[in-house]
C-alpha cells in the first residue's frame, strides 16, 4: 500500500472504533505476509535455477586415500580401505600411501595398510621401493617391520641403489647387513643384480638390430635409448649404441642430447665415451644450459671443463692442419711447375741458338751461290726492285748483319743471351723466312 493510500485513508481510519481500528490492523497485517511469502517463494525458485548450474568438485577415492594417509587421519584411511580402495593408488611421482608412511615414520599407518593388503616393494617414478625409503631415513623399527613382510633387500632404483647403499644411519645398516649375510647375499650376486636391467636393456637392443629395427626411436618425452642408457650409466649399452652409429647429438622435447643426461647423473665413463663419439660439450638445452651448467659433481664438471678445452684445441689444430695441407699442395705444385717449365725453357734456348747458327751459316752460303733474278724482292727491303732483277747486294739486309763496329759472328753469339721468350719467336720467323729462300 502506498504512502499516499495511507494519508487518505486515515480520515476514516479515525472514525473507527478501537475493536474495527485492530481488526482492520490484523487484516492489512494478513495481506503483507502474503505479499511476503508470495516473494519468497520466487526467491527460492531464483536461487534454484542458478545454484543448479554450479559444479561441484568431487575427489577420487585414491586422492582421498593419499591424502588421508599424509595427514595421518587412520580412521578415514580405515573407512576407505574397507570401502574397498586400492591401497596401492599413487599420486603423479608414483608414491604410494606406504611410501608416505615410511618417509614420515608411521608404524601404524604402516600395518593397517600392509594389513589391507599393499605391495611392501611397490616402486615409484624412481624406482624407490618402502625399504629404500625407510633405509635413507632411518627409521630401523620400519625396516625390520618390512623386512619381515618380504621387502627386497637387493632391489635397485634408477640410481642403481640398493637400500644398503643409501643407508646411512649405523644401526639401521647393521641390520640391513646382517639379514642379507643370513640370506647368503654376496657381492657377486649383487653385482648381476646392479647389472640386471642394464643387461636386459642390452639384450633387447641386439634383438631389435638384429631384426632391423630402429634404435633411435623416441619415447613420448622424445628420449632415445642413448638418452636412456646414458642417464642410467649403462656403459655397456651406450658402447653398443655406438657401434651401430647411433647419433649422439639426439634431443629430446626438452632440447637435452645424451650428454646432457650422462653429466646430469654424473656417469663420467659415459660422458667421456659420448666426447670420444662426437658428442658436443657446448650444446644447450631449451634453458639455454650446457652439460657442465647441469653437472652438481664439482669434480665432474671439472673434468668436463678439461674436456671441453681439449674438444676446442683438438678442433682448432684440425682446421690448422687442413689449412697447412691446403696451402702446401699449392705450394708445391706451383714450384714444381715453375722448375719444370725454366729448366725446358733453357734447354729449348740452347738448342735453338745452336740450330739457328746452323741454319744461318747455310743461308749465307745459299744465298751467295744463288741465281739472283729469281728471288722476289722483300717485305722489309731498304731498295726497290722495280724490273725483277736483284744483284747480291739486294740480299745483303736479309742477312742481319752487325752494326757498325761489331762483326756478324759476335752479333751472332749475342742473339743466343738474349731473353728466351723472344728469342724463340725470333727464330721462328727467321726460319719460316730461310725456308721460303730455299
Amino acid at each position: 500500500m502506498e504512502h499516499s493510500e495511507l494519508v487518505a485513508e486515515m480520515v476514516h481510519v479515525e472514525r473507527l472504533t478501537t475493536q474495527e481500528r485492530l481488526h482492520l490492523a490484523r487484516h492489512r497485517r494478513l495481506q503483507q505476509l502474503k505479499v511476503w511469502r508470495q516473494r519468497e517463494k520466487e526467491w527460492l525458485r531464483h536461487q534454484t535455477r542458478h545454484t543448479s548450474n554450479k559444479r561441484h568438485i568431487y575427489f577420487n577415492d585414491s586422492v582421498m586415500l593419499l591424502e588421508a594417509a599424509a595427514r595421518n587421519d587412520i580412521d578415514e584411511v580405515r573407512r576407505l580401505l574397507k570401502k574397498g580402495v586400492n591401497p596401492d593408488s599413487t599420486n603423479e611421482d608414483g608414491l604410494t600411501a606406504l611410501h608416505q608412511c615410511c618417509i614420515d615414520d608411521n608404524e601404524e599407518m604402516m600395518k593397517l595398510l600392509i594389513e589391507f593388503g599393499a605391495n611392501v616393494n611397490a616402486e615409484d617414478s624412481e624406482k624407490w621401493t618402502p625399504l629404500h625409503a625407510a633405509a635413507t631415513c632411518g627409521h630401523l623399527h620400519l625396516v625390520k617391520y618390512l623386512i619381515a613382510r618380504g621387502a627386497n633387500l637387493l632391489a635397485v632404483n634408477a640410481d642403481g641403489n640398493m637400500p644398503y647403499d643409501i643407508c646411512e644411519d649405523e644401526k639401521t645398516l647393521d641390520c640391513i647387513e646382517g639379514e642379507m649375510a643370513r640370506r647368503g647375499v654376496t657381492q657377486e650376486l649383487i653385482d648381476e643384480t646392479r647389472a640386471s636391467t642394464e643387461v636386459q636393456m642390452l639384450r633387447d637392443l641386439q634383438k631389435s638390430a638384429s631384426l632391423g629395427g630402429d634404435l633411435e626411436y623416441k619415447d613420448h618425452q622424445g628420449a632415445t635409448p642413448l638418452h636412456i642408457a646414458a642417464a642410467n650409466g649403462y656403459l655397456r649399452v651406450v658402447e653398443f649404441l655406438l657401434d651401430q652409429h647411433v647419433s649422439t647429438d639426439v634431443e629430446d622435447n626438452d632440447k637435452w642430447q645424451p650428454v646432457h643426461a650422462a653429466a646430469c647423473w654424473g656417469h663420467l665413463e659415459v660422458l667421456e665415451l659420448l666426447v670420444q663419439n662426437g658428442a658436443d660439450l657446448n650444446a644447450k638445452n631449451k634453458h639455454d644450459e650446457t652439460p657442465a651448467d647441469i653437472c652438481e659433481d664439482p669434480e665432474i664438471r671439472e673434468r668436463i671443463m678439461e674436456l671441453k678445452t681439449e674438444q676446442e684445441s683438438k678442433r682448432l689444430r684440425e682446421a690448422q692442419g687442413r689449412r697447412v695441407r691446403r696451402s702446401q699442395s699449392i705450394n708445391t705444385r706451383t714450384q714444381s711447375v715453375r722448375r719444370t717449365s725454366i729448366r725446358d725453357k733453357v734447354l729449348t734456348t740452347k738448342k735453338d741458338a745452336q740450330e739457328e747458327a746452323r741454319f744461318r751459316l747455310q743461308a749465307q752460303q745459299t744465298y751467295v751461290s744463288a741465281p739472283t733474278p729469281s728471288i722476289p724482292p722483300l717485305e722489309n727491303s731498304t731498295q726497290e726492285v722495280g724490273d725483277h732483277e736483284t744483284d747480291s747486294s739486294t740480299l745483303a739486309p736479309a742477312v742481319r748483319k752487325g752494326p757498325e763496329g761489331k762483326d756478324n759472328e759476335s752479333f751472332l753469339h749475342e742473339d743466343v743471351d738474349k731473353d728466351s721468350g723472344t728469342f724463340q719467336m725470333y727464330s721462328y720467323l727467321q726460319w719460316l723466312w730461310f725456308s721460303r729462300i730455299l
